[in-house]
């Protein structure tokens, strides 16, 4: 079988068809469609995996490729995901991004994603970008608290869900980040430190502001509540983790450990105290957030809470998904999981 075959008069290869398909592999072209489009159709019997194989191998070997366009006009769908990221160049948001990707393709979906750098009015423009290209649905990762450009797809009618971060109201899929700053909290509170830091991200995005909250009310309940000098705004990434380090090793009482809301900023932490020759751990204790893959692999392994990142975009996609089929969508929180390694050690000054 081959799929170079020409149309009359042109040079260019003619585009197989559904109908060359279903002839070569025996199969109804209905059939076919519902396969090689990812589409159901009410009552109709899905096609047996081995049935469905032996369809995709044949669009495989004549070259069918779906015609997005056409499909969409039929169903009044595009099959396409719209997806906005704060930066993908943040480990975690791109391993989140990858279970959307994954989860997306598995229903017979693709995914347009776009970066906003946390800044509103790209936020906004990404947002209507997305719209221009009539995305079925559409996941958010960099909503600020007070819900940015929601209301863009509230007027639209669009389907969406939140992603890493949450807006009350609103359907999202994170870690259970107050849990995980209680977490934090109680390693370092057993190894006996009292005399802790934050490192508390931006002040808009409720995972930084519920790991901050879950941080502090254990210690406040330990009877050692964190002043307020020490709990630093930063950025997420290594250059706001450095910053804060920097500010509070200036401090008149410096911190015996240092909590910060993300691992990106943790290694800048780390980078910091190297310069200044303290030993993570035995110097300053260092706690970082979501368990990047590098963390474990660091001269000094970081101590970290873990949170499933992968699936968190795997799982925005079903609840998505869910959503668009009319069914009621509630938020997941999964759980997370401190990871104690050499950055965290006991206290070693009264």
């Amino acid at each position: 079988m081959n799929g170079e075959k020409r149309e009359q008069g042109s040079g260019r290869p003619r585009r197989a068809t559904l109908a060359q398909v279903a002839k070569l592999s025996g199969y109804h072209v209905s059939t076919v469609s519902r396969v090689l489009n990812g589409s159901t159709v009410p009552g109709a019997r899905s096609a047996s995996a081995v049935a469905a194989e032996l369809i995709r191998q044949v669009a495989r070997e004549v070259g069918y490729l779906p015609n997005a366009a056409a499909s969409g006009l039929r169903r009044q769908q595009t099959r396409l995901l719209g997806v906005v990221m704060a930066r993908l160049v943040d480990t975690v948001l791109a391993t989140i991004y990858e279970g959307i990707e994954h989860a997306a393709r598995d229903n017979g979906f693709h995914s347009l994603v776009m970066n906003s750098w946390d800044d509103d009015d790209t936020r906004r423009t990404c947002v209507e970008a997305l719209l221009s290209h009539n995305v079925d649905a559409m996941i958010l990762g960099d909503s600020p608290v007070d819900g940015g450009s929601l209301d863009l797809l509230v007027a639209r009618q669009v389907p969406f869900v939140l992603v890493n971060r949450s807006v009350a109201g609103y359907p999202s899929i994170t870690c259970d980040d107050r849990a995980g700053g209680r977490l934090a909290a109680e390693h370092l509170l057993e190894l006996g430190h009292r005399r802790v830091a934050v490192l508390a991200g931006l002040s808009y995005a409720s995972n930084a502001i519920e790991r901050t909250e879950g941080f502090l009310e254990a210690f406040r309940a330990a009877g050692h509540p964190v002043p307020a000098e020490r709990v630093v705004p930063s950025t997420f990434d290594v250059a706001g983790g450095r910053l804060g380090a920097e500010r509070l090793l200036r401090t008149e009482s410096v911190p015996t450990a240092i909590f910060t809301v993300s691992d990106p900023a943790a290694l800048g932490v780390l980078g910091c105290l190297r310069d200044h020759g303290i030993a993570p751990g035995t110097g300053i204790s260092v706690v970082g957030f979501n368990d990047v893959p590098m963390a474990a692999e660091l001269p000094c392994p970081l101590t970290t809470v873990r949170s499933p990142m992968r699936r968190i975009g795997e799982e925005s996609v079903r609840q998505l998904l869910a959503l668009m089929r009319g069914e009621e969508v509630r938020d997941v929180r999964f759980p997370p999981e401190l990871v104690a390694r050499a950055t965290t050690a006991p206290v070693s000054v009264p």
